[in-house]
């Protein structure tokens, strides 16, 4: 299409535009029938309640022999590797066995960025000289992890040839030492930072030892020595069962990669297989319940399979059942776009960095079919595809930047989302200011009912959430309309029964032509008897990027215009539909404003039901 037909067509989408927030009509009676009941529907129904909702999975470390298992408990008692493996011979001096060849691209810009002499995170840049990587450093979290779980390496590795990138390497690794002489103190020996900063020490050591400065190879291979001692002792320490995951996996690559670590290596190998076991759902989703958890994991073994490699040694199958098992919930997450969806705190990741990250596991799968032991749902027409978050949030013990988000949905139709979550909460320190990070996990931030202005799940600090929902049940099944068919889910919570005496039932049925998404949101008293009064509530639908919406003039619907010309429509039954601002955050960390629709008013504690429509009109 030429420029003048691309401006002919989009200004006869804007007319239509118009002329559509005119035309807006309420749901009817006969339009809501649907989506109460059906004719000739089959399905299932599922209670997800905290402690079944998630079923941890059980792991077996791999097959060892008498001797290695033995090698492996005299290990885990504290006898030195070097006395296990020759006890009457001089400890080796600390060399590297082999060389790993890095699996996984970094960012280029990041890596450009560090051979001008800046930290580029998330679209903030920062002079070498202006951050502190000493125990006292206040940094953001996300410069925390950059900065000090040397994470920055694969993006260095990534900007140019290793003769160019070097001088930076080395220039920063001598820094950090300086200015953490002493092992244990301030962040930096945070678990997870220690586990990411030893692998990626292992993974890209040519950018760190490979230059003539032999004293500066002599004092990088010692502090790695050191660090893997450490991290031997603490690793049961780490903040949450992913930091142990990262923790085991920089152990075991010690073990392959450093002298005489044999014994290290079975420690390590026992170990992961553990913790993986408590971190992971039958269905390979994290407890967490993060898509970025769930990468992070993914990125760990991939590097610990080139680990692996580099020494020769075939890794154990746990390795490739593992991320078997960790893709296709990932890939589940994703909309028409490629791309990964806003859940627990996770940026909209973008289908490029994911399709890498995939292609470097050489796992080939589809998405899971059915996310639900994970906590989502996902249903696919055509081109749309609805996203449904399914689940209580994940427990304190897992949760990263948890989410008081159950029943939040999101939607797409092709390239486009219309229908999003804000999310980026654990992207807050960068672009996104630290002080809304919790803003970002409250239920306003997502897609789904609140009511008296509160979250169905409380948000606490340090990522972790309080009392809130405790049981979800959820029905899916497929009905036959008049006129095609559509798939059907119907999900409830109690997140505000204690406070409001009100359980949230919310009913999704999106067509099988992809071109209707029907809804209704339901309010029904948790005890036999409803309480008097009213509770305020909203119902909010944060719209996608560069969507244009007009509320319609009768104030019950509106009309959204999408970048490729295509014209949706929202109808509700209900008055007081309204346009806010909003912000919706990419996987890069960028905030970008978008526009939210809200559906608001007071609801009576006997219980309310309010339906609504979004319907493509051409």
């Amino acid at each position: 299409m030429n420029a003048h037909s691309a401006e002919l067509s989009r200004k006869v989408s804007r007319e239509r535009l118009e002329k559509a927030g005119q035309m807006a009509m309420p749901l009817g009676a006969e339009q809501r029938e649907d989506l109460i009941e059906s004719e000739e529907d089959t399905g299932r129904t599922e209670d997800l309640a905290p402690d079944r909702a998630l079923v941890i999975t059980d792991f077996s470390p791999p097959a060892a022999s008498p001797s290695d298992r033995l090698m492996r408990l005299a290990f885990s008692l504290g006898v030195s590797h070097s006395t296990i493996v020759a006890p009457f011979r001089k400890p080796l001096r600390p060399r590297l066995l082999a060389t790993v060849e890095a699996p996984l691209e970094g960012d280029r810009a990041a890596g450009m960025a560090l051979r001008a002499g800046h930290f580029y995170i998330h679209g903030v840049k920062a002079p070498f000289a202006q951050v502190d990587m000493g125990p006292l450093g206040n940094l953001s979290p996300p410069f925390e992890r950059v900065v000090q779980g040397f994470t920055w390496l694969q993006d260095l590795s990534s900007s140019g040839l290793l003769h160019q990138c070097r001088p930076v390497g080395e220039r920063l690794v001598a820094a950090w030492l300086d200015a953490n002489p002493t092992a244990g103190k301030g962040p930096a020996w945070r678990v997870e930072n220690v586990g990411l900063r030893l692998l990626n020490w292992l993974v890209h050591a040519p950018l760190l030892i490979s230059g003539e400065d032999r004293a500066l190879r002599h004092r990088v291979l010692g502090v790695m020595a050191d660090t893997a001692r450490w991290l031997d002792r603490n690793v049961r320490k780490a903040d949450d069962r992913l930091g142990e995951v990262i923790g085991w996996c920089a152990i075991i690559a010690a073990g392959l990669l450093l002298p005489e670590g044999k014994p290290r290596r079975l420690y390590g190998e026992a170990g992961l297989a553990k913790s993986l076991g408590e971190a992971v759902g039958e269905d390979g989703g994290l407890l967490s319940r993060s898509p970025d958890a769930q990468m992070q994991a993914i990125a760990s073994l991939v590097d610990l399979r080139a680990c692996y490699k580099a020494a020769g040694r075939e890794p154990p199958q746990l390795l490739a059942t593992m991320l078997h098992m960790l893709v296709p919930p990932l890939l589940a997450l994703t909309h028409g776009d490629g791309g990964i969806g806003n859940w627990q705190g996770s940026g909209a990741i973008k289908a490029s960095r994911l399709g890498k990250l995939i292609e470097a596991s050489g796992v080939r799968a589809r998405p899971l079919k059915d996310p639900s032991g994970w906590g989502y749902q996902r249903v696919t027409a055509r081109k749309a595809t609805l996203l449904v978050d399914g689940a209580p949030p994940p427990h304190g013990k897992h949760a990263r930047h948890g989410c008081a988000s159950t029943l939040a949905f999101e939607f797409s139709h092709g390239e486009h989302r219309l229908i999003v979550n804000c999310g980026g909460a654990a992207l807050a320190g960068g672009q996104v200011p630290v002080r809304i990070e919790q803003g970002l996990r409250a239920t306003a931030a997502h897609s789904t009912m609140v009511l008296g202005d509160a979250n169905s799940t409380a948000v606490m600090i340090d990522g972790k959430l309080g009392a809130g929902v405790g049981e979800v049940e959820i029905d899916t099944r497929q009905v036959k309309l008049g006129n095609g068919s559509a798939t059907r889910i119907e999900a409830s919570h109690d997140g505000y029964a204690s406070r409001f005496g009100l359980v949230h039932r919310r009913i999704l049925m999106l067509r099988d032509d992809g071109h209707e998404l029907r809804g209704e949101d339901v309010l029904v008293p948790s005890g036999r008897k409803g309480k008097r009064g009213k509770v305020p509530f909203a119902i909010r639908f944060h719209l996608g990027r560069n969507i244009e919406a007009k509320v319609a003039d009768n104030g019950k619907g509106a009309s959204l215009l999408l970048p490729d010309g295509s014209l949706w429509q929202f109808m509700t039954g209900a008055e007081g539909v309204t346009l806010e601002e909003s912000l919706w955050v990419d996987g890069n960390g960028r905030p970008h404003p978008v526009q939210q629709l809200v559906i608001e008013g007071f609801a009576s504690r006997g219980g309310g039901n309010f339906a609504w429509l979004l319907k493509r009109m051409g």
